[in-house]
């Protein structure tokens, strides 16, 4: 099993930045890829930023994100950062760390995030 702990959620002002972290632990062995998702009221989960895992790094992110957020990632402490800047109201959602073994998905508790206008 995997578990995942998100924390750095919080509110903020329209223009400004969080950082996200999620801390993974237990079986870590074969992850593919590390991933940062969020969730709004009625809407539906959608992929932000995701990171391979392994020596050579590889990103991905949203079309919308791109430009102001970064994901990174310390193997050394099982870390995964997600660093969001210029934040808009509409961002505003649940954010939930990922962690993917081949077919298999392992969530974190999701940490939110409220951004004011």
């Amino acid at each position: 099993q995997v578990q995942l702990v998100e924390s750095g959620g919080g509110l903020v002002q329209a223009g400004g930045s969080l950082r996200l972290s999620c801390a993974a632990s237990g079986n870590l062995f074969m992850i593919n890829r590390m991933g940062w998702y969020r969730q709004a009221p009625g809407k539906q989960r959608e992929l932000v930023a995701s990171i391979t895992s392994g020596g050579t790094t590889s990103t991905n992110y949203a079309d919308s994100v791109k430009g102001r957020f970064t994901i990174s990632r310390d193997n050394a402490k099982n870390t995964v950062y997600l660093e969001m800047n210029s934040l808009k109201p509409e961002e505003t959602a649940v954010y939930y760390c990922n962690a993917r073994r081949w077919d298999n998905d392992y969530w974190g508790q999701g940490t939110q995030v409220t951004v004011s206008s």
